[in-house]
């Protein structure tokens, strides 16, 4: 039995993301939420916010920003099936981050790593470049 809610009911927001499998646990999506990694409709929120349908949720998780809508609410986890219907990813959003792997797979964004360790003259003069 899938238990869903109908649009006059309403959900924390943290136990969204965690039915939407955003996060692996409520814990982490609080966690995440009062640490400013996920905005609702363009403002920091708290977990506590109760959720709406077509709300606009950008959260970050790892290298990735996404933007979604929120189509469905839902406070129980379900398998990933029922959990990908709960949202819509915006279309700005999947191309970004389609945009944004290939530069990291590209090693665009991430400086590589240097062939050795600075010697002693260099380590002095990169304190001294930081020091201003």
């Amino acid at each position: 039995m899938t238990k869903s809610l109908d649009p006059a009911s309403s959900v924390r927001l943290d136990k969204w993301l965690w039915a939407a499998r955003f996060y692996k646990t409520r814990a982490i999506a609080k966690e995440m939420i009062n640490g400013g990694k996920v905005h609702y409709n363009g403002q920091r929120t708290k977990s506590s916010k109760m959720a709406e349908l077509d709300a606009v949720i950008k959260l970050r998780q790892g290298y990735d920003e996404k933007e979604i809508v929120i189509k469905k609410l839902s406070e129980q986890r379900q398998k990933a099936i029922f959990a990908q219907t709960l949202y819509l990813e915006t279309p700005e959003s999947i191309a970004k981050r389609e945009t944004y792997a290939e530069a990291r797979r590209l090693n665009v964004l991430n400086n590589p790593a240097p062939d050795h360790k600075p010697d002693k003259k260099q380590r002095r003069q990169l304190i001294r470049f930081k020091e201003g």
